[in-house]
């Protein structure tokens, strides 16, 4: 979790939840110096948040496993529904900011 503190790790995650990419692809997406993304794929790579793979000459990254992903989805989807203040998907309670005074 302490890994996906940081906004620019959660940035790159994000991204490689909709597919595999390379440093310069992640880096030109989320508006990043390449040797920035590179640093921060290192650290994510090492709490086995992100797997590599190699092609050709290129280091091709992705996201560990569907652990992660549904830990992240979950997260940031929750921090929305907080955000706009949103009923909870399963029981339809009220979050504490939106529910009336008794």
């Amino acid at each position: 979790m302490k890994m996906l503190a940081d906004e620019t790790r959660l940035r790159i995650v994000w991204t490689l939840l909709h597919g595999e990419h390379s440093v310069g692809a992640i880096a030109a997406h989320i508006g990043a110096q390449p040797a920035a993304v590179s640093q921060h794929l290192a650290k994510l790579r090492l709490a086995h948040v992100v797997r590599i793979r190699r092609e050709g000459n290129r280091m091709i990254y992705a996201v560990d496993d569907a652990h992660v992903r549904h830990l992240v989805e979950e997260a940031l989807f929750h921090s929305h529904h907080v955000a706009d203040q949103l009923p909870d998907h399963v029981t339809g309670a009220s979050t504490p900011a939106t529910r009336k005074p008794a």
